[in-house]
Order: structure tokens, then sequence, then C-alpha cells
């Protein structure tokens, strides 16, 4: 399922004399951005499903902006061969995350070893960084109340991997690149 577009931005375009920007560098973007009201309030909520806005991220990087209706998540999911930064700018979060290094290529099912799981809850300015392969779900549990997050990425994503987990087993069900979300 894609999300709504609401008024995408382009990118800025990478200079080639600018580095890469580093999971500091986004986190150091995502909190700034996170904490502009004005941006925040720009988003416009759906009640029903999650939308987004295009911003233009540090560096040749790709942010998002996100709306989050109560009740919603992303399901699990990595982002290849991307870093990346997000904080909640409004309502709060919480992010399940396989604190384990998965094999990028090659599987189809794992089995899970016990204790690799990682639950954090993320308020309003709370946010964290990520390498490349990061394996996570993002979840606005609120009954009543919407969320609003920011997002950038390193390189703009190739792809994203969605899996499915019972128990222990994590299954990897789809690979979606850009064109499937844009």
């Amino acid at each position: 399922m894609s999300l709504p577009s609401v008024s995408p931005a382009s990118p800025s375009p990478a200079s080639t004399s600018t580095p890469a920007p580093t999971q500091g560098r986004l986190l150091d973007f995502v909190r700034r951005a996170a904490a502009d009201a004005e941006l925040i309030a720009s988003l416009p909520l759906d009640p029903e499903g999650r939308t987004w806005m295009r911003l233009a991220g540090p560096g040749g990087s790709e942010a998002w902006l996100i709306g989050w209706p109560p009740g919603t998540g992303t399901g699990w999911h990595d982002h290849a061969d991307s870093v990346g930064a997000f904080v909640t700018a409004a309502g709060e979060l919480r992010e399940n995350a396989l604190a384990a290094r998965l094999p990028t290529d090659g599987w189809k099912t794992l089995e899970l070893s016990d204790g690799v799981d990682r639950e954090r809850r993320l308020p309003v300015g709370e946010g964290r960084a990520f390498g490349r392969h990061h394996v996570h779900e993002v979840l606005n549990e609120s009954s009543d109340r919407h969320a609003v997050s920011v997002h950038a990425y390193y390189p703009p994503l190739p792809q994203i991997r969605r899996y499915s987990r019972s128990g222990q087993t994590l299954r990897l069900e789809q690979v979606e690149r850009p064109q499937d979300w844009q």
C-alpha cells in the first residue's frame, strides 16, 4: 500500500563537493525539522491513512514529513543500503527493532535468536539514527491522536524490503522500489 501524496517537493541535488551526510547529520536535520512548528502544521492529516510530504534533505538525502493516524504503523521493513534517522514531531511513536545484522540477500525465512528485540517509545522530540539494513517497524499506538514524524535517508532509498513476523520467524514478503511509493 503506498502513501497518499501531499504537496511533494523536489529533493535538492547533491553537490559533487559535498560529503555524504552521516547518520549524525541526518539526525540533526530531522531534529531541526521536527522542531519547526510551521512545517509540522503544514502537513494535512487524514483520519484513515498516512500522509506524507517530501522535504529537501541535506547533501542529497531523501527526507519525508509523515502523518500517522491513530492505530497505524509501517509493518516490519528495512531501508536496504541507506542509513537514516527519524524524530517524532507530534504525538508519540513506538519503534520495534531487531538488534541483529541480517543477511542482505539470498534468504526468504529466518529464525531469529532470543534477545534480538528492542522497543523504543519516542515522544515529541525523541528519535534515532540507524545504519544500513536496520530492520524495524514504527507504530502510532494512540487510539485518538495523530503522530507526525520527520525521516531522512542517504543514499535516497534504493528499495524497501517488507517482512512478516510470526514469533521468532521473519519472512521476506516483498521488495519495493521508489516507483512503487512515489
